[in-house]
């Protein structure tokens, strides 16, 4: 399977440089990875103009012979520049490893430890993995913040914040000694120069144009959200800070409710079993009765509301589109790939498992979706355009794969009432 060639930043000694990263990619029946180089040199640039004049002009490098290399040369230097996602500071993972270890700070921690194995792998640096190897908290970053919780994930991480202390220069001194910056063609360097020098003004332009813009329209939303505050009712749904939502499966239409408390989200259910309903009516017949007595929303300081309503008789349960989630169709349209993909139904899906999966505090999904792995990576492209950023090419069968597992994962916590 042909994956991109993706530019990537990485923050070394000597400064951060750029490269072009091929994740694993099968051909002839062998995987492969690779990055930029050539034998035992890592080939970096200190921007994306020389980067851009390399590829432009090189006959002979490791890439050469990838299957999408033949995009590479006809890019223009934005495509090249590295996204967020992309760029790893490998100089900074002391100052990270001193922070907490929540869910940030343990993300970006396995991105940049990702890489560094990828690194360690295709440039056979034994080095680095006996440094990676012989701490066990870096082989379970990939899991989340779960496993460095409690008094076990206190020495977990604690452990692995020693190692990083004690040997994380060999780590560097490693990679940087690996790092070629190869020479360019003056005149195709001056025109890339151009193109980003250009790209950088229009950037910084379009920025002050919306940081204008956006002051004039929160000026504007704040005096509409003002008369919206006077004139528009809430309704019980808004009062009570509970919202019922609709699933809909590749067979079924589900109901059921979710809240947030404290941006946490938090589902009708219990034991990380979402209860579902197959319509709004038995749903509300259901929370007048005490079959959902040890839900999690008891814990709603409004709960009691909502069940006084339902035992009335008077309890209308109404779906928002924006709480309708369709989970039919996006697995084979995501083996079409981008262009097959609507955005907001895609984004919706997302946040239900995610939600789903956090509130279960299940990382599958979080690990999944995350920039590294393919799927996430696809997804990533769909929700979030970008003009520098290839575009992932086919075939999307490991990406299909993935997202049906995660969808029958969820499908399987749902307990459906009333078969």
């Amino acid at each position: 399977m042909a994956q991109d060639i993706v530019p990537i930043e990485l923050g070394l000694p000597q400064g951060d440089l750029v490269t072009l990263w091929a994740p694993r990619w099968r051909e002839d029946g062998e995987e492969w990875e690779a990055f930029l180089g050539d034998d035992e040199d890592l080939y970096a640039f200190p921007d994306a103009a020389h980067l851009a004049a390399f590829v432009r002009t090189a006959e002979q490098h490791d890439l050469i012979d990838h299957p999408a290399w033949q995009v590479v040369p006809a890019l223009n230097v934005p495509e090249l520049i590295p996204d967020d996602d992309h760029s790893f500071d490998l100089v900074g993972v002391p100052e990270l490893v001193a922070e907490e270890p929540d869910s940030w700070t343990i993300s970006e921690l396995a991105e940049i430890i990702g890489i560094v194995r990828s690194l360690a792998d295709v440039c056979e640096l034994d080095e680095v993995h006996e440094v990676l190897d012989a701490t066990e908290g870096f082989s379970l970053l990939d899991q989340g913040r779960l496993p460095f919780t409690g008094r076990e994930g206190e020495r977990l991480w604690t452990d692995l914040s020693e190692a990083v202390s004690d040997k994380w220069d060999t780590v560097l001194d490693a990679i940087d000694s690996l790092v070629k910056v190869p020479e360019v063609d003056a005149a195709v360097l001056e025109q890339t120069a151009e193109e980003l020098a250009a790209f950088l003004e229009e950037s910084a332009e379009a920025e002050a144009g919306v940081d204008t813009e956006a002051e004039d329209l929160d000026e504007d939303l704040d005096t509409v959200e003002e008369d919206d505050e006077e004139e528009e009712p809430v309704g019980f749904w808004g009062e009570v800070g509970i919202d019922p939502i609709k699933i809909v499966t590749s067979d079924k239409e589900y109901y059921t409710l979710r809240c947030y408390l404290e941006d946490e989200p938090v589902f009708l259910g219990s034991d990380d079993r979402i209860d579902v309903f197959a319509s709004a009516r038995a749903l509300a017949r259901s929370l007048a009765g005490k079959e959902l007595a040890d839900t999690d929303l008891a814990q709603v300081s409004t709960w009691d509301e909502v069940l006084t309503k339902a035992t009335a008789g008077e309890l209308e349960v109404e779906v928002d589109t924006d709480n309708t989630y369709v989970l039919a169709g996006l697995a084979e349209d995501l083996a079409e790939g981008p262009d097959a993909i609507d955005p907001t139904q895609l984004e919706l899906a997302v946040e239900l498992l995610t939600d789903a999966a956090d509130w279960a505090d299940d990382d599958s999904v979080s690990t999944a979706l995350s920039s590294s792995e393919s799927l996430g990576w696809l997804i990533s492209f769909v929700l979030h355009p970008d003009p520098n950023r290839l575009a992932p090419s086919p075939p999307f069968d490991t990406e299909q794969s993935e997202w049906r597992k995660l969808v029958e994962t969820f499908e399987n916590r749902l307990r459906v009432h009333g078969k």
